[in-house]
């Protein structure tokens, strides 16, 4: 039973890493790639990519990014599963129109926020022109200042489902009967949902901080088809900067080392969220 599964992620997770792994050990560039004449270069591309004068920067960007994406898909998901868990006309449908989006490919979401934060026509600098917040509009996605931002908040739209859905799940796992017990003993909402709803939740939690984590950072497509990483880097993460080292500057070997460390972050996630698991069903 146990065969296919794992022959299945041997072969196409097992295999990927590993190679990824060697092909940051190696010198490769675009004339020995088809060869194996690939010299052993040890640790010489994380040193370089880690000397590099963009690493800092980078690396402040996927903190910024993971960060922003995370915290702020986690409250606004489980205030909007909270929000669903009760009953009430069109709640149907407008939970439908919430997990609509997320059944879009990133590659067109992206292209739908490049339009909505458009300098000239997006609706966003619309309404804030409209709403006399702004006289010229906002240069959303060709000011540094302002890049990475607007690919935060896209990607936050785009994951919140995800985050209600598993957080829904665990509410409905939540006995009824708790919260009719705490309403007459004269519990407020508030006291109900620090005392009742987040203790009951906290494995629910995990799973949606880890794989919220995970997910955030294999973010690929979305910001390339915003800003491909620019202005001037300026919403570059790692995974973006993996891929233009590999395909735009042909250093394969230094773009599998950026790979590689995306790999550790995400790799010490997951360890984190074994731990607590284990932690949780001993207690």
């Amino acid at each position: 039973m146990l065969a296919a599964a794992t022959g299945y992620l041997l072969v196409f997770v097992g295999w990927p890493v590993i190679y990824n792994v060697v092909l940051s050990l190696q010198d490769v560039q675009l004339r020995n790639l088809g060869t194996m004449a690939r010299p052993f270069v040890g640790a010489e591309n994380y040193d370089t990519v880690i000397s590099a004068s963009l690493f800092a920067k980078v690396m402040g960007n996927t903190a910024i990014f993971l960060v922003g994406n995370v915290a702020l898909q986690f409250l606004l998901g489980l205030a909007l599963a909270v929000f669903f868990q009760r009953s009430f006309p069109g709640a149907g449908y407008l939970r439908g129109l919430v997990l609509a989006g997320w059944i879009l490919p990133p590659l067109v979401v992206g292209a739908l926020w490049k339009w909505m934060f458009a300098t000239e026509f997006g609706v966003i600098n619309h309404f804030l022109t409209a709403l006399g917040l702004t006289e010229t509009g906002v240069y959303w996605l060709s000011d540094p200042a302002n890049a990475l931002l607007a690919v935060t908040a896209a990607n936050i739209w785009f994951g919140l489902p995800f985050n209600m859905i598993l957080l829904s799940a665990g509410l409905a796992n939540i006995p009824d009967d708790l919260y009719e017990a705490a309403e007459l003993d004269g519990a407020g909402p508030l006291a109900r949902l620090w005392f009742i709803t987040l203790p009951l939740l906290k494995a629910s939690m995990l799973a949606v901080l880890c794989l919220s984590t995970i997910y955030t950072m294999r973010a690929f497509d979305l910001i390339w088809a915003m800003t491909k990483g620019g202005p001037v880097d300026s919403s570059t993460t790692l995974p973006l900067w993996s891929y233009r080292l590999s395909f735009e500057f042909f250093r394969f070997g230094e773009g599998a080392a950026v790979a590689s460390l995306s790999l550790v972050i995400v790799t010490l996630v997951a360890l984190v969220y074994i731990q607590a698991i284990k932690a949780e069903h001993r207690s």
